[in-house]
């Protein structure tokens, strides 16, 4: 299978994964001041157990822990329990207020 490539689409408010330029997955997010809220996880049904959504996950995280400038709030149940099962992520998670 392709590489699944994961980027920062800010124009949607969204993490976008494409395999071969074709999108296969998203996770929507609001920012809030110092905060990336991550709202909502899609994969494409044709992209279904191909590894999309932990990829998406992994490189939305990434992405974030790489610029400093936010903590995550993971209100997507996808994102929430992907951070679940990969505690070395847990840092980047806001404290609840």
């Amino acid at each position: 299978m392709s590489e699944i490539d994961v980027a920062d689409a800010p124009e949607n408010s969204r993490y976008e994964a494409r395999i071969d330029g074709e999108l296969a997955g998203f996770a929507d997010y609001v920012l809030r001041e110092g905060r990336i809220v991550f709202t909502h996880t899609e994969v494409d049904d044709a992209f279904e157990g191909k590894g999309v959504g932990s990829a998406l996950a992994r490189g939305a995280l990434d992405d974030v822990r790489r610029s400093g400038e936010r903590d995550v709030v993971p209100m997507c149940s996808f994102i929430k329990g992907w951070i679940d099962k990969h505690p070395d992520y847990a840092d980047l998670v806001a404290d609840p207020v």
